[in-house]
């Protein structure tokens, strides 16, 4: 097929690229950044440059592809709150923007398929655990509420018939290219590495969640390409792998680097205690199993990326 995967650049979208270029798909590119400047290398036939919220710059984008992959989005929930405004103009806008530009192309056919990257924190903290797609959505913050908007703007128009689509809801991504140090793992392998002298933990570190290496997430996109489903149908799966406390990922840390990893216990938050993922649905219809989500994996790959002298 020929794909468009939006955020192409990104942690996620690199990962995407990789395995549906090693599949044998034609794929492009789309990406915010501007014309000229140094873009990481990837296996791609195209390179589109065009903000996710541009309709009119989208519509060559979109012109002849056979399915997207949707990852452009702002992503941190805990900065969500300062920034509300952007990121439904980004997350719910620009998902928008992009159906709007599928819907007016003049190709004729089936209705093109769609695989939109949401995320777990549309379900807030449900008390019930593991938590399963029948989960109520009560996102907590306005990264999530923005992607379960989006989502519902994905359903509508595959109700109308404009697309097929697939809703990968996915939990904590790690693994190979994990450099962003809001999140647990790049952060104690920081530690590790000397370039801060401690780890903060908020509690005791008994705070369990979900982890997915970044390569089965991206073998979940792949397959919910090619898992054949009837034109306009819409389904959503949960993407996650690994349970774990924050203090087993620290001692996992400890373990693959060989290094202490120094901690400052601050009071305990007022958070969800476990929020773990049912993958049932994604197992039994996309025939989709991890094989790099144990901790030893997603650290051991985190760290090699850490050590790389230069990254792209």
């Amino acid at each position: 097929m020929r794909i468009l995967v939006t955020g192409a650049f990104g942690f996620v979208g690199q990962a995407v690229v990789r395995r549906l270029a090693g599949d044998g798909h034609e794929v492009w590119a789309l990406t915010h950044r501007p014309p000229g400047g140094p873009l990481p290398a990837l296996p791609v036939q195209l390179v589109r440059h065009a903000d996710i919220t541009d309709r009119e710059a989208l519509r060559p984008a979109v012109a002849g592809v056979d399915a997207v992959c949707h990852l452009a989005a702002l992503t941190n929930g805990r900065t969500s709150g300062a920034l509300t405004e952007r990121y439904w103009e980004v997350n719910l806008g620009g998902t928008t923007a992009l159906l709007d530009a599928l819907a007016a192309r003049p190709d004729s056919g089936p209705p093109p398929l769609v695989v939109f990257g949401s995320t777990a924190a549309v379900y807030g903290a449900p008390e019930h655990q593991p938590i399963t797609e029948e989960t109520p959505a009560a996102p907590g913050n306005p990264y999530g509420a923005s992607k379960l908007a989006a989502e519902q703007e994905v359903a509508r128009r595959a109700l109308a018939g404009q697309v097929t689509a697939v809703v990968l809801r996915c939990f904590n991504v790690g693994g190979t290219g994990d450099v962003d140090q809001t999140r647990i793992i790049p952060k104690a392998l920081a530690v590790a590495a000397g370039q801060h002298p401690h780890l903060e933990l908020n509690g005791d570190g008994s705070t369990v969640r979900d982890f997915v290496h970044v390569d089965d997430l991206a073998q979940a996109y792949a397959l919910a390409l090619t898992t054949p489903r009837p034109p306009g149908a819409y389904d959503v799966y949960n993407i996650g792998a690994t349970p774990a406390s924050m203090r087993q990922i620290v001692t996992a840390v400890e373990r693959v680097t060989g290094r202490p990893v120094p901690l400052v216990h601050r009071p305990a938050q007022p958070e969800a205690p476990r929020l773990v993922a049912d993958t049932t649905r994604a197992a039994r219809e996309l025939g989709w199993h991890p094989h790099r989500s144990t901790l030893d994996h997603l650290i051991t790959d985190a760290w090699a990326t850490l050590r790389q002298p230069t990254r792209g």
